[in-house]
């Protein structure tokens, strides 16, 4: 076999997928920069009274809880606390095994509310729903374990008002997320789905049950994620959003029109990671329907969540998120292509299947490839190091291209000592931390490629949402 006539084409081929996929991060990140240009007024005049007319959309915070015990009462005391002028809090004990419920009877004084419960979504069995005596907005609804994505349809069906807020019971909100996060559906009435921002709380001082004093997380794996959420949820994210093809990065922290999922049949418990199959599910539906709608993604209505600083968390997060993406896709895969499709069809579902979905295939085959061709001859070695160029230096240049624009825009960590931290965690990002990640998402598309399911574990938390927390 004429191995230098095979080593050619695949040595274009790696350098093509590689070349493409930072040019398409290039691009999601100018149109991110105009996005965040645009929304610049708006932000503030956001801060300023006359923006809170009163006019703002009811919003149910639906929060799902399971074995929360430890840190539940604060973080129902800080989504009390939103600035947002018509909210109720939901929160649905998922059958807890530890006493989350009656840390919630305790600290709300909640008693036993007779109410119709409405079935829109079918979930497994509610044993009862609570109403705090002490904050009249407060409603928690006890039923069977069941799983994340059936206490959310739990709390949808409960949800008194039109748009409901999916929130874990592990992160915390800026004071004033819900009216930002609404503040889409009050200027057009084709929106369906908003998604806020999620970001890093590790290192992060919490005070009163929000984020009082923002820092960069003093753990060296947290502080690599900072740099990688920049890159590939916040900016990358905010790049699909003016083409209405927003197709992942809900996660945490999202907001939706109730009847609307409803219809769609709410969140599919059999699938891992609900919310990325949820908001490609609306895209589907409504697309192939002709139905004119918008999804949305802003960038200061914000979450703050903890990010796994062991190893083995991180593994099982990114593997079982690996998962979930392909079960995701693959769930609603009529989409790709279709004449109907638009731009969520013709450009964001192919670019996530090939650069996000299949990547670490790709890449780890790109790896392996090119090291063989080295190895054995096929290729020189100025080739090979040209290719090593290629991948770290266009991963650095979106890396220190994200901070750039966190600088340019929000600003969250102006200190020197914060942009120095967060430019050596961009280099352990782009010199092994991505090749371990790319490892180990590959694992998850393995184990979804051959239906194996992907195994869970429970990250060891510091509880973010407790008063003085440096997670």
């Amino acid at each position: 076999m004429d191995w230098q006539a095979v080593a050619e084409p695949l040595q274009w081929l790696v350098l093509a997928y590689f070349a493409g996929l930072n040019l398409m991060f290039i691009a999601l990140n100018l149109l991110a920069l105009r996005v965040i240009g645009d929304d610049g007024p708006t932000r503030l005049l956001a801060g300023l009274p006359a923006f809170s007319a009163g006019l703002e959309p009811g919003i149910s915070v639906v929060v799902p809880a399971y074995n929360e015990a430890a840190t539940i009462a604060a973080s129902v005391r800080s989504m009390l606390q939103l600035d947002h002028p018509d909210f109720e809090v939901v929160v649905v004990n998922d059958g807890s095994k530890d006493d989350t419920l009656e840390v919630l009877k305790a600290e709300f004084d909640l008693q036993p509310f007779p109410e119709a419960y409405r079935i829109a979504v079918p979930v497994q069995p509610v044993r009862g729903i609570w109403r705090s005596t002490l904050h009249p907005t407060l409603r928690v609804v006890d039923k069977a374990h069941g799983g994340r994505a059936d206490a959310l349809n739990a709390g949808i069906n409960a949800a008194r008002h039109g748009l409901f807020c999916a929130v874990d019971a592990d992160s915390v909100l800026q004071r004033d997320s819900l009216k930002r996060v609404a503040r889409p559906f009050m200027e057009d009435a084709r929106v369906i789905a908003c998604s806020g921002t999620v970001r890093i709380a590790n290192g992060c001082t919490v005070s009163q049950g929000f984020v009082a004093e923002v820092d960069v997380p003093r753990n060296g794996l947290a502080r690599v994620q900072v740099v990688e959420s920049l890159r590939a949820v916040l900016f990358g994210r905010l790049g699909w959003s003016p083409l209405n093809a927003l197709l992942i990065g809900f996660g945490a922290f999202g907001l939706f029109r109730r009847t609307t999922v409803i219809d769609a049949g709410g969140y599919r418990s059999s699938t891992i990671g609900e919310d990325m199959e949820l908001v490609a599910r609306l895209h589907r539906l409504h697309r192939l329907a002709g139905t004119p709608y918008r999804i949305v993604g802003l960038p200061d209505p914000i979450c703050w969540t903890e990010a796994p600083e062991t190893l083995a968390a991180l593994k099982t997060q990114r593997v079982r998120g690996q998962h979930g993406l392909m079960a995701s896709l693959w769930a609603n895969r009529a989409l790709l292509g279709h004449r109907k499709g638009g731009a969520v069809g013709w450009l964001a579902f192919p670019a996530v299947l090939v650069f996000e979905g299949l990547g670490p295939a790709i890449e780890l085959a790109g790896y392996v490839v090119m090291a063989l061709l080295f190895a054995t001859g096929q290729i020189s070695g100025p080739a090979f190091l040209a290719f090593l160029l290629l991948v770290v230096g266009l991963g650095l240049m979106l890396s220190a291209s994200a901070l750039l624009l966190e600088a340019l825009s929000f600003r969250l960590y102006p200190k020197k000592r914060h942009l120095a931290q967060l430019l050596g965690a961009m280099l352990i990002e782009n010199l092994g931390y991505r090749q371990l990640e790319t490892w180990w998402r590959f694992v998850g598309l393995a184990r979804w490629a051959t239906g194996r399911p992907a195994r869970s574990g429970a990250m060891p938390r510091r509880g973010v949402g407790t008063p003085g927390s440096r997670p």
